[in-house]
């Protein structure tokens, strides 16, 4: 391989590790803490911080129109400037020009047809810069919670309870699959419950048959969250008034910076009747998140409490063959549901779980016999959210904590100090002995380590690996390993030198007899890294990982950049002597 081809090559993965390294380095250094804060929230948190920021926005620039609205608003409010550019560009999609730096108040509220639209515009800005965040953090590097403080739970799930709870409704033959739906269950309640606390990023996954791993990063009460695992999810049935709802609608579409306030309560709740809430209504987004698309006003009133559902399951219809939900009720929800629905044949009823309305049926006739089916315009996917809400009432799988640890903010804290001098200060006094030691030739070891650790860290982005503790000590003992392939090359090298070769045969001689010699150590040690990191849980796997990463990226700034800068020298500098040790000449 010819020098400029390698040269290529280099600059190459430089770049393709600057492209990963990228949402790292904004995460980290440019991302305000404010924003931080918020981006690593949940999505349902985001989505309210940016509707009521922009609820206050139009409310601020409707009450600065009122006083005088030939005000350009870039002059008194700045924030507000880019405003005037979004509302131009509305104006010159009717075909009018209008100057950006001259519009008025009254102009950017004429560019929109309603208020909602206006509030639209102002939250879609909100909440792309959080997300622009957000999508930073997820392809970062992590900092584990050694690291950034918070604490991991392992909760066990008492499957053969909720199995006994069940009676003989499951037969022998359907344990395993009964055992492995409430499992899932289980997980698909913990994870609306914490991400519904707004906590920041967890991670829950099953581990092993019964058990559920939760890691959540940043400062968490223990209490509090142990409360959520603990708890049971709130599934009841209520009438929903339609009419109140179509006003609703109507009056929100007027008023949607004034209608609900920080917290999420009506700012006038005259506009619903007394004996009724009004409830977003959810479904899943393409990332399995609820998402809220409209309002259902519904009764204060709870016609059947969820806890009377004893299974559920997604049928095909027999006429239609579009899926349908189907579940059974207990004696005492049969009576119930069954006088129920005989005095509101033809009103609507909807589900709602945790104050959200997950489904809203026509009662079309009276149901006695406690076997229901909603049926509509379902996707099999939507067939089966809202089993999975059924199931939250009646598949209970009891759930225990194992075992909890708590980190502090602090100690995280110190624990980034610590591992960041350690990692300084080692490369430090390396470098200054290679420079002692190899003299000229020790800047060659200079520039592969500042490159080695670029490389890794580039990688660690790339596949958003979590930084720990012990990523760090891998981090250091790769720094060690790349200073001994150096040392290896330059000894190499002296050694031609001292049999008289010239300085481009010492250096081709040099790589040539270190080569398998470096190859040799780092592939068994790349070895006994990978089998760390398969066999290995927790802080083992995290050193394994990053072990693995820099014996490669070792490899590579030792043999291919150090080679290229010899090259450089010789070729475009035109050296004669090599400066790599005393005594050498």
């Amino acid at each position: 391989m010819n020098k400029r081809t390698r040269l290529v090559i280099l600059i190459a993965v430089l770049a393709i590790c600057f492209v990963f390294l990228w949402p790292t380095i904004s995460w980290y250094g440019r991302t305000p803490k404010e924003v931080q804060q918020l981006a690593l929230g949940s999505t349902e948190n985001i989505k309210t911080y940016a509707e009521n920021k922009a609820a206050d926005d139009v409310r601020t620039i409707k009450d600065l129109a009122k006083k005088d609205s030939s005000t350009v608003l870039a002059d008194d409010l700045e924030q507000f400037a880019w405003l005037n550019k979004a509302a131009a560009k509305k104006y010159k999609s009717f075909g009018e020009k209008k100057s950006a730096s001259k519009m008025t108040v009254a102009d950017v509220l004429g560019a929109y047809n309603s208020e909602l639209e206006f509030m639209n515009v102002i939250k879609a800005k909100y909440r792309d810069e959080i997300l622009k965040a957000k999508k930073y953090y997820d392809n970062s590097v992590k900092l584990g919670l050694d690291l950034s403080g918070g604490m991991n739970v392992i909760v066990r799930a008492d499957l053969d309870a909720a199995l006994e709870a069940q009676g003989d409704s499951v037969a022998d033959t359907d344990v395993g699959a009964f055992k492995k739906e409430a499992m899932e269950n289980a997980i698909e309640n913990l994870t609306s419950r914490i991400d519904r606390f707004g906590l920041t990023s967890p991670v829950i996954r099953q581990q092993g048959e019964d058990r559920i791993y939760i890691e959540i990063p940043g400062a968490a009460q223990a209490d509090a969250i142990n409360t959520l695992i603990m708890g049971k999810g709130i599934l009841n049935f209520r009438l929903s008034d339609m009419e109140a709802t179509a006003a609703f609608q109507t009056y929100y579409a007027q008023h949607p910076a004034s209608t609900f306030n920080a917290v999420g309560e009506l700012m006038d709740p005259s506009v619903i009747p007394d004996d009724c809430e009004v409830f977003g209504v959810y479904t899943k987004d393409e990332y399995g998140l609820d998402e809220r698309y409209d309002w259902l006003v519904v009764k204060k009133e709870v016609a059947l409490d969820g806890k009377h559902i004893q299974s559920a399951e997604v049928r095909a219809d027999q006429f239609t063959g579009q899926p349908q939900v189907c579940f059974n009720l207990d004696l005492e929800g049969t009576t119930i549901f069954g006088d129920f629905t005989a005095q509101h044949i033809g009103d609507y009823l909807a589900i709602v779980s945790d104050n959200k309305v997950k489904s809203n049926a026509r009662i079309q006739d009276a149901i006695n016999t406690g076997s229901v089916s909603l049926s509509g315009s379902f996707s099999q996917d939507e067939a089966n959210n809202i089993k999975k809400v059924l199931q939250t009432a009646w598949l209970n799988v009891p759930l225990t904590v194992e075992s909890q640890q708590v980190i502090g903010a602090s100690l995280g804290e110190a624990a980034i100090k610590q591992g960041v001098m350690a990692i300084i200060l080692g490369l430090s006094l390396i470098l200054v002995f290679m420079l002692i030691f190899y003299k000229a030739s020790g800047i060659n070891a200079v520039v592969a380590q500042i490159l080695n650790l670029y490389i890794m860290f580039a990688v660690l982005s790339a596949f958003n690996l979590t930084l720990t503790l012990s990523s760090i000590a891998g981090m250091i003992l790769t720094i060690g390993m790349a200073v001994d392939a150096n040392v290896l090359i330059f000894e190499r090298i002296k050694e031609e030198l001292r049999a008289g070769k010239t300085r481009a045969a010492a250096v081709q001689m040099g790589f040539d007899n270190a080569f398998w010699a470096i190859m040799d150590s780092n592939i068994t040690t790349f070895i006994a890294a990978i089998f760390l990191s398969q066999l290995g849980s927790g802080s083992i796997q995290g050193f394994a990982v990053s072990l693995a990463i820099g014996v490669v990226s070792s490899v590579f700034t030792a043999l291919f950049v150090s080679r290229l800068i010899f090259d450089f020298d010789t070729d475009v500098l035109h050296a004669k002597k090599v400066s790599i040790g005393w005594g050498i000449k």
